[in-house]
């Protein structure tokens, strides 16, 4: 890119810059930085419903603040909340009776990420980002189950056309540890193992977002996940895609993203659709997040 060009880019971008990070998609991950000495706090909520059997819905929320160290270096800390509601459907090691509970917290998270190249002056942004979790709640059933998972998140991001078009991709690896905890009275037909698991997942994700009026996004987004367990190797895949709208100004943005599955395999329990995974998935999710910086 010529000089001119590069200030002209740069002249467009600069308003988000102030609200650098600003997630344009709900599950792909942007490569932007936060600026330095700037804090961003987001709030997260995610709707998931429809197992194709019996009655599920849950509802995960995060908060969470995030501080540029500086202008490439980035913390964030997270609280985790969620509710489960599940009837009509038993699924031996993962729903084992009927739970309805409302908003209960449910783990904490620590983040940092690094950005080694910038969206905005190289060729092709890239940034890494690393997490630790810790939760004490299923986020399937709702039952108590310590669960410590750790991701490492390769994230990309380019802009065409004088940043009106922003290409965003992601390649995430995931280590997880898992033990649940024993219930009393439950049914002794009922599979709930308390010994403890390893998982490794994959996941690989991208999306476009175009600016069709000034603040306002469309975009289009999907990721495909696999995941390995100890007992049974390949549990289970997902490919999920759907359309997003993001909206952004000097101090606020919000994301809003309905994310149906296409496609998914592995395990499943009787009686469930066809060419879904709907044991730890389910038939769509809804995300919105709203950030504003300070």
């Amino acid at each position: 890119m010529n000089l001119p060009r590069l200030l002209l880019a740069i002249a467009l971008i600069l308003p988000s810059l102030a609200s650098a990070d600003e997630n344009f998609l709900g599950y792909v991950r942007g490569a932007e930085p936060l600026p330095e000495n700037v804090k961003e706090l987001y709030q997260i909520v995610t709707a998931r419903t429809d197992k194709g059997k019996g009655t599920y819905s849950a509802f995960d929320s995060k908060t969470e603040l995030e501080y540029g160290v500086t202008d490439r270096f980035s913390v964030a800390g997270a609280v985790l909340a969620q509710s489960v509601h599940v009837s009509g459907l038993i699924v031996d090691g993962y729903l084992p009776q009927d739970n309805s509970s409302g908003f209960k917290p449910s783990g904490f998270e620590g983040a940092m990420k690094y950005n080694f190249l910038s969206p905005v002056i190289d060729p092709v942004g890239f940034s890494v980002y690393y997490s630790l979790t810790y939760s004490w709640l299923d986020r399937h059933s709702g039952q108590y189950k310590d669960t410590t998972t750790q991701e490492v998140e390769f994230l990309f991001q380019k802009y065409f056309f004088d940043a009106q078009l922003a290409w965003i991709g992601n390649l995430v690896t995931e280590t997880t540890y898992a033990k649940r905890a024993h219930i009393n009275g439950l049914d002794p037909n009922v599979e709930w193992p308390t010994i403890p698991e390893m998982e490794i997942g994959l996941k690989i994700g991208t999306g476009l977002s175009y600016r069709f009026i000034p603040s306002w996004f469309a975009g289009i987004e999907t990721v495909y996940e696999t995941e390995y367990e100890t007992e049974v190797g390949q549990e289970r895949w997902t490919w999920f895609a759907g359309p997003s709208i993001h909206y952004a100004s000097q101090s606020w943005w919000t994301t809003l993203t309905y994310f149906p599955q296409i496609k998914g395999g592995g395990e499943k329990f009787e009686g469930q659709p066809d060419d879904f995974h709907l044991i730890e998935k389910t038939k769509q999710e809804v995300r919105l997040k709203v950030g504003f910086n300070f």
